[in-house]
């Protein structure tokens, strides 16, 4: 058999123990920075849920970093303005079914994030503005005939809904900006019918307006006709022969007066002067 040398193994060094506990600490310190330091991000906030007491409600943390014990944690929040499109169906006051698109707009109160969390969570808006928004509808909705929905009662009905859904969401930390009613939809045939009533009521209303100004009309040549009638009732009446003669001679005598060639015969039919001229 052949003889084999045995070869020396490599000693341990004797500080390996300490260089491998330290490494381990060190890497475990890494780790609990890694999940100590957390980042807001630009329109967030942060709710801090601490695993000994739960969720700090007297705090929320806006943007940046921040350090937080590695046992405890961050929950993010969006707290921009967000929209929420609801299409929905409700009835009017006399039962008719109507399609109503509302869009509004919304945020998470930043200073009762944490209560938010707490008493609704993440899931707030499906929990909270979204029945909100269907239930200030359908009530506002149910106060008006299909007429008033269709015709003159939009801007109305978009006011009532935001005030309604604001009382519910003031309570509820959540901050309701606008609510836009984007479209509402009428079955075809009460469309069909209450456009054709508007339009009736169009027509009657140009009628109207077309015969009070041509009644208008008729009264101001009337009281024109009757001034003039009254001007010279007056006037035939304060002309009297000896005025007639008066101003008779007035205007043969500013005639005379004229360069041009002429006669004037004093004692006519009337007692009136006669100009007689080369013409």
């Amino acid at each position: 058999m052949a003889d084999y040398q045995q070869m020396d193994m490599p000693e341990f060094p004797k500080n390996g123990k300490r260089i491998i506990i330290t490494a381990v600490i060190g890497f475990a310190i890494l780790v609990l920075m890694f999940k100590s330091v957390k980042k807001i991000d630009g329109g967030e906030g942060g709710v801090l849920f601490k695993a000994t007491t739960g969720i700090d409600t007297e705090n929320t943390y806006s943007e940046g970093w921040i350090f937080i014990a590695p046992w405890n944690d961050l929950i993010i929040y969006n707290v921009r303005q967000q929209e929420v499109l609801e299409d929905m169906a409700v009835l009017s006051s006399n039962g008719l079914e109507i399609t109503l698109e509302v869009s509004s707009w919304y945020q998470p109160l930043f200073s009762d994030l944490a209560k938010l969390h707490q008493e609704k969570g993440k899931s707030y808006l499906d929990q909270v503005v979204k029945p909100a928004i269907r239930s200030a509808s359908r009530s506002v909705i149910g106060r008006y005939t299909p007429e008033e929905i269709y015709s003159t009662k939009r801007d109305a009905i978009q006011s009532e809904i935001y005030e309604e859904t604001k009382k519910i969401l003031d309570k509820q930390y959540i901050q309701l900006n606008e609510i836009l009613v984007r479209d509402i939809t009428l079955p075809p045939t009460i469309k069909t019918a209450i456009e054709g009533k508007l339009k009736q009521e169009q027509e009657s209303l140009e009628y109207e307006f077309k015969l009070q100004k041509a009644q208008k009309e008729a009264q101001k040549v009337k009281i024109e006709a009757e001034g003039k009638a009254e001007a010279n009732r007056i006037l035939n009446a304060s002309l009297t022969p000896n005025i007639l003669k008066e101003k008779g001679i007035e205007a043969t005598l500013e005639l005379a007066k004229s360069p041009n060639s002429k006669v004037v015969v004093v004692g006519g039919s009337d007692g009136l002067p006669l100009i007689l001229g080369n013409n």
